[in-house]
């Protein structure tokens, strides 16, 4: 029986331009089924301007994890948004599938930046508008 031959391509990405997103925040895609053709990851920068804010929004069905490169932002989750937690440069952050949730830039001067990796390769797919 034949076997596929495995594509062993090393691929580089350099996001040149920010693209708009169902959370409202400007991405810069990075790894994903359209750059890479990747099949089971995401990985992208985000930027949140100062005093700026994500859409509340869910990830249906798949994990989010993130890291804070600058800045300082404020995570609210949770049915009502109701709970609350604040993370910093060199915090990890991680999301649960379906959990409602929305950052803030606590910053009224300076962007936020995080890494955001996901376990989907088309994740702005399945973002879900979250009215609490």
């Amino acid at each position: 029986m034949d076997t596929p031959a495995a594509d062993y391509t090393v691929r580089a990405i350099r996001p040149d331009r920010a693209v708009d997103t169902l959370q409202r925040l400007p991405y810069f895609i990075g790894v994903s089924g359209s750059t890479v053709q990747a099949t089971g990851l995401s990985m992208h920068l985000v930027v949140i301007p100062p005093g700026a804010r994500a859409e509340p929004h869910i990830h249906v069905g798949y994990e989010t994890g993130i890291y804070v490169l600058q800045g300082r932002v404020e995570t609210r989750y949770g049915e009502g948004l109701t709970q609350s937690m604040v993370s910093e440069a060199g915090d990890f952050l991680f999301v649960p599938p379906g959990v409602p949730h929305e950052a803030i830039n606590l910053s009224a001067t300076e962007p936020a930046r995080a890494i955001i990796a996901r376990n989907d390769p088309a994740e702005q797919d399945k973002v879900v508008p979250y009215r609490p």
